[in-house]
């Protein structure tokens, strides 16, 4: 079972995103507020992957994806994003982020964005 850290400032999405990477077979590790306690969280559950939310309070999710990918290089992180934010995806994405969710966010995206990281992950479909 891959582990995951979930990291979004609205606690909706929070855990409407754990209660979907749940119901498709992932186990979440942590749930994070902002990218400071991402940081945190990271080191101390040494994830598989993270779902990161580009936009929060303190430090944004591109702020803390170079500062986890510093420590960890081959860390997995995968943005969660709206509409109208491609800019920062793209900007993500050439800091090491390995694929994002456009929000709203639904079980489809999420396997999508996963399976191309983890291509020989067998997980039973939901």
């Amino acid at each position: 079972m891959l582990k995951v850290l979930v990291v979004d400032d609205s606690a909706i999405i929070r855990k409407s995103l754990s209660q979907q990477l749940d119901e498709l077979g992932y186990e979440v590790v942590g749930e994070a507020i902002n990218g400071k306690e991402a940081i945190k969280l990271y080191k101390e559950l040494k994830p598989d992957f993270v779902t990161m939310d580009i936009t929060m309070p303190l430090m944004n999710g591109i702020e803390a994806l170079k500062e986890i990918k510093k420590d960890d290089k081959d860390a997995k992180i995968i943005m969660v994003t709206s509409h109208g934010e491609e800019k920062l995806v793209m900007d993500a994405i050439k800091r090491g982020a390995v694929g994002y969710i456009l929000k709203p966010i639904i079980h489809g995206k999420i396997s999508n964005a996963v399976s191309k990281v983890f291509p020989a992950w067998e997980k039973e479909e939901v």
